[in-house]
Parts: C-alpha cells; sequence; structure tokens
C-alpha cells in the first residue's frame, strides 16, 4: 500500500499485522480523496478507528495542517508509528492509544475539519454511537466534514442532527459525506 499524491506519494505504508483491521484500497482512498481535497489545505483532521492511519495519513500528504488518530489495536498503533515515521508526518500528528468512545467521553480537542470514521464494517452500533455522541458533534468545526466507511449490509443510522450531504457506493462499500445540523440555524 502506497500514498497516493502529495508530499508523501508514493511511500510505502505498512498493514498491522494479524489482519485484525482492514486498511482501505487505494480505489476507495482515491474516491474518497477526489471529494474532499477541496477541504484539506489547512485542516485539522481526526482519524477515528485509525488502523494503520492511511486515511490521515493521505490527508496529510494532501494539505492538510494536523492529524489525530485514534486506534486501540497495538498491532494496528504500531503499523501506524511506522507510518507516519516513514513519511515525516510525525510532527504534524498525534496518535491516541484508546477505544474511540472513550477518546469521546474524554473531550476531544478540535475543532476538526474533517473526521474520517471507519469502525469494524459488523459493528453497525459503534458506527451509530460515535456518530451520535455529543463530543463528536462539538468537536467538529462548524460546517465540517465526516466521512464514514461502511459496508452496503451494514450502513448505519445517522442521528437526526446529522445531514447526510453524500453517498458514494464503491463495490459493496459505501462512503457516507456527513456534516451535523447547526442548531442555531434558523430554518
Amino acid at each position: 500500500m502506497r500514498v497516493i499524491a502529495g508530499e508523501a506519494k508514493g511511500r510505502t505504508l505498512v498493514v498491522p499485522r494479524g489482519g485484525a483491521t482492514r486498511s482501505a484500497t487505494d480505489r476507495i482512498r482515491e474516491t474518497l480523496f477526489a471529494i474532499v481535497e477541496a477541504e484539506l489545505e489547512g485542516a485539522r483532521v481526526l482519524d477515528l478507528f485509525a488502523g494503520a492511519g492511511t486515511l490521515g495519513i493521505e490527508a496529510l500528504s494532501r494539505g492538510a495542517a494536523h492529524a489525530t488518530f485514534v486506534e486501540r489495536g497495538a498491532e494496528a498503533i504500531k503499523a501506524l508509528r511506522r507510518n507516519l515515521a516513514t513519511t515525516s508526518f510525525d510532527a504534524r500528528s498525534e496518535v491516541v492509544a484508546a477505544n474511540v468512545i472513550a477518546y469521546l467521553d474524554s473531550g476531544p480537542r478540535g475543532p476538526f475539519d474533517v473526521v474520517f470514521c471507519d469502525p469494524p464494517f459488523a459493528d453497525v452500533g459503534i458506527a451509530e454511537a460515535t456518530l451520535g455522541h455529543d463530543a463528536l458533534r462539538s468537536a467538529v468545526a462548524p460546517g465540517g466534514l465526516v466521512v464514514m466507511r461502511a459496508h452496503g449490509k451494514h450502513v448505519p443510522s445517522v442521528p437526526a442532527s446529522v445531514h447526510i450531504a453524500r453517498v458514494k457506493e464503491i463495490g459493496e462499500e459505501k462512503l457516507l459525506f456527513l456534516r451535523y445540523i447547526d442548531p442555531t440555524a434558523g430554518g
């Protein structure tokens, strides 16, 4: 697996041993980043369920200012740290070794302009709990984007506070592009 574009284009990324995580394929990343490219320059990124960090690292390579990676798996964290060193993005990143819900419960330091949320496909409950968590909503900058990766058979319901801006189907996977609705906006 390689970084597709930008500053670290072509750098090889490692994946965790054991197969406990599934990194986004080149096709998924190419499609996703073609859609979000305009929002990345200078952005603060949050990569939830980060795995080896392929989404956050791609965002850094394409101009994001900083990325916070949240991952609980020890092998994934080793791969993530190695990938950050390989791409020289250590100084522009933070790795949080934690369960995503515990991280959100602790009050993340936002605001984040772009959030990648790539939970285990079969665990729709954790995806829904993450999207509905008040701390995530509070941590996303006004107008910020949340990108949820899901399997077509396991698409989470989104809370009423979330607007589905776009859905992109790629094979059996879906990318949901979401924005929190501003509760202060009139209408």
